[in-house]
């Protein structure tokens, strides 16, 4: 219950943010503006900007002092899920429960609002008003390395060529390590950053804790793929399978994988157990991130 509500104060935090760090629709071009606001601000979990909440809070910094980060981090997610479900990649109809971006408006159009998505995510870290220019710098360069070819965007490559090959344990962990894993760390990365600590001790601590719940992510990700329910994952459950994708339950076998992600989670809340109290939320993700049921 406590972390529920939590959740629920970070989710309207994140939301209010969100609505206004985007383009209005009556502005010009509208139909652009209609699909940035139709992908970014569909239902989803919002995982990504609830960690930077978390860790920045568990470290003394306000919520409003965080929006910046938060904001900035789910647009570069959202702008990478509107880039994966295009025809040329995933080629996915359904996200989110509702058509995906280029379904409910054009490919073109989708392709101009994921890259317009991508630049404002930076606009708004330069925009923090207060924060430490350095801090700043470091942001940007972090989750700029997140999303590109060594983070996100080179994971979404390794996977495409991945597709109806045998990958191992270690190739596929490498794969999620930067498709899922990589924006996971910079939102953690960003939260202590917008905090201010100069404990760099607790940032590496930290940085374990979020390998650790980006690699059970995806590990709970390829298990829901296997027995969740399409309505409520929000797309067509079997759809990696049927993409011949490789996941840990076909490597690992489906208890194998949630035994997996059970070991990846207690060793994250092991890497923030240091903190004491002001972890609980974070150590309360980590157990969400392996029991959710979308």
């Amino acid at each position: 219950m406590a972390l529920a509500s939590t959740l629920a104060r970070y989710q309207k935090q994140i939301e209010n943010a969100l609505d206004r760090a985007l383009p209005v629709t009556d502005c010009a071009p509208e139909k652009l503006h209609q699909a940035m606001r139709y992908a970014v601000l569909g239902p989803g979990k919002r995982i990504r900007p609830v960690l930077v909440y978390a860790t920045g809070e568990a470290l003394g910094q306000s919520l409003d002092r965080l929006d910046n980060a938060a904001v900035a981090v789910e647009l570069i997610h959202a702008y990478s899920l509107i880039h994966d479900d295009l025809p040329a990649m995933d080629d996915d109809d359904l996200r989110r429960g509702r058509p995906t971006c280029h379904k409910a408006f054009d490919e073109a159009t989708a392709i101009l609002a994921g890259d317009a998505i991508q630049a404002l995510a930076f606009e708004v870290i330069v925009a923090n008003e207060g924060a430490e220019s350095g801090r700043t710098i470091e942001m940007v360069r972090d989750l700029a390395s997140a999303s590109g070819s060594l983070g996100m965007a080179g994971g979404q490559a390794i996977d495409l060529a991945a597709v109806g090959t045998a990958l191992n344990l270690a190739e596929l962990e490498n794969m999620h390590l930067h498709k899922t894993g990589a924006l996971i760390r910079a939102s953690v990365k960003l939260g202590f950053l917008a905090s201010e600590s100069e404990d760099r001790e607790l940032a590496a601590r930290l940085d374990a804790y979020a390998r650790c719940i980006g690699l059970a992510f995806q590990v709970q990700d390829d298990v829901l793929d296997v027995e969740g329910d399409t309505e409520v994952i929000g797309k067509p459950q079997g759809s990696d399978s049927e993409s011949n994708k490789p996941t840990y339950p076909n490597l690992l076998g489906l208890e194998g994988a949630k035994q997996a992600a059970l070991n990846l989670c207690n060793e994250a809340i092991e890497n923030v157990s240091t903190m004491g109290e002001s972890a609980e939320t974070l150590v309360e993700i980590a157990r969400y991130i392996i029991e959710r049921d979308r």
